[in-house]
């Protein structure tokens, strides 16, 4: 059993399977559970019916409860890709973040929590050998199916306890905005970078709904000030570091 020592209480979820193809863990996906109450969440997260589960489930308060040991293979990440792979929940370690989504009223994730998660997501990713770019939200990998944990979830302050990529836009250069229905080379370099970065797109040299709707998880993850799909200065700028960083 592979169990972190920061968690207070062990609630095992049956929802669990072997990993596929492999022994342990290479990512780390954060979620929010998107439930009025965390009790109410990690009843769902064990219930049989649900088909869904996770590693932990951090509280507002910052408790940390258990509920997959980390060499199973839990079922959080659900129709998702990254770098080409189908099956995150074959290589990811899942952390649910109570917060009640933007469908109950999306609240701020308090101080403790935050405190919480960084220590959790520190103390795995530095026994598994995680790199901070494979430290990832839902909606980097299940771009329009998800949006959590949001806008609202820290990464910049997250990276700064060690924790996961970031990027600044810097001075970014003065250029073409690209946006849905543009074509052409600089539509299909912007689109590689994306793919180089591991999100699931087609390099075609067209902007479709596709290309805006990963545009817009990109954002959501690295740029939440705004989110509006559109390839911008700014955007292609932060996008260019962490490739540049890969």
């Amino acid at each position: 059993m592979i169990r972190s020592a920061l968690a207070q209480r062990f609630i095992l979820s049956p929802n669990v399977g072997a990993r596929r193809g492999r022994e342990l863990p290479d990512m780390v996906v954060l979620h929010y559970t998107g439930m009025a109450d965390a009790e109410a969440a990690c009843a769902w997260l064990c219930d049989p019916r649900s088909q869904v589960s996770c590693h932990y489930l951090v509280d507002l308060n910052g408790a940390i409860i258990q509920m997959v040991d980390e060499e199973l293979r839990a079922w959080h990440a659900g129709v998702s890709s990254w770098e080409g792979d189908e099956d995150i929940n074959s290589r990811s370690v899942g952390i649910e973040i109570h917060n009640p989504g933007h469908v109950l009223g999306y609240s701020d994730f308090p101080a403790p929590q935050m405190e919480a998660v960084a220590r959790l997501a520190q103390d795995i990713c530095q026994r598994h050998a995680i790199l901070p770019r494979r430290v990832l939200a839902h909606s980097d990998v299940a771009p329009g199916r998800k949006v959590d944990p949001g806008e609202k979830f820290d990464w910049r302050w997250l990276h700064g306890r060690g924790v996961g990529a970031w990027a600044e836009a810097g001075k970014a250069e003065d250029g073409r905005t690209l946006v849905e229905g543009d074509a052409g080379p600089e539509v299909d370099d912007f689109q590689a970078m994306l793919r180089r970065y591991g999100y699931g797109i087609d390099v075609t040299g067209s902007y479709d709904s596709r290309t805006k709707i990963m545009v817009e998880a990109f954002q959501r993850h690295f740029r939440p000030a705004r989110i509006d799909g559109r390839g911008d200065a700014s955007t292609i700028a932060i996008l260019r570091k962490l490739v540049a960083a890969v």
